[in-house]
This record gives structure tokens, C-alpha cells and sequence, in this order.
């Protein structure tokens, strides 16, 4: 379980790497009016993503859900954030409601961390 909770703050730390260079080339390429919020997604849920690891590798979020979310995180990040940038540079995105459907998972992943931080632990 270790090697996939690593994976998973090795890809907030490419999340939270690509978030800033979105940000700087949102500052300097013309009508990149995408690119912001596509970095903001990154950089916001590069955070969420080392956050929710550490909460469910201490047992303060329930394990199943909280990586569930953290997952969710992810895939959700990588869609909303990819469909933007896809869409900016070559003027179609990943695919029709990608990024939409992104942003619905984001959603459902914050509502599951908060599941997972209620979700009573089991006494030994």
C-alpha cells in the first residue's frame, strides 16, 4: 500500500509542477484565458491530493473512502484541467464534457473525503 500512496504524492507533485508552468504561460501567451483556471485546478488539488494521502495513511479519514477520494482527486484533476489545457493549445478538448465531468468527480471526491473523515474507526 506504501508504493501506491507514494505514486500518489508523485503525481501531486507533477500536479503542483504543471500548475505553475500553466500559471507562467498563462502570463505571457495571448487569450490564455483557459490556462488559469486549468493551473488553479492543478495547484489546488496538487494540495488536496498530499493532503488526503497523509489523512488516510494516519487513520484520520476511513482508509476505502479516503482513497477513493484521493483518487478521485486524480482522475478528476487530470480530466478538468487536461480539457482546458487540450482545449487552449490545439482548439479541441479531451473529448465532449471532459471537463465537466472532471468537475463533477472533484466534487464527489471532497463530499467522499468528508465521508471518510466522519466514517467512525473500528476500535482493535
Amino acid at each position: 500500500m506504501h508504493t501506491a500512496l507514494r505514486l500518489l504524492i508523485a503525481i501531486a507533485g507533477l500536479y503542483g509542477a504543471a500548475g505553475v508552468a500553466l500559471a507562467a504561460a498563462a502570463a505571457h501567451v495571448p487569450d490564455a484565458g483557459r490556462l488559469g483556471p486549468a493551473s488553479s485546478m492543478l495547484l489546488f488539488h496538487a494540495c488536496a491530493i498530499a493532503a488526503a494521502v497523509l489523512l488516510t495513511e494516519r487513520g484520520i479519514a476511513h482508509r476505502i473512502p479516503g482513497l477513493a477520494a484521493t483518487f478521485g482527486f486524480v482522475f478528476g484533476t487530470a480530466l478538468f484541467a487536461g480539457a482546458l489545457t487540450m482545449l487552449q493549445f490545439t482548439g479541441q478538448g479531451l473529448f465532449p464534457m471532459a471537463a465537466p465531468t472532471g468537475g463533477s468527480i472533484l466534487i464527489g471526491s471532497w463530499l467522499l473525503l468528508a465521508v471518510a473523515a466522519l466514517w467512525p474507526r473500528r476500535r482493535p
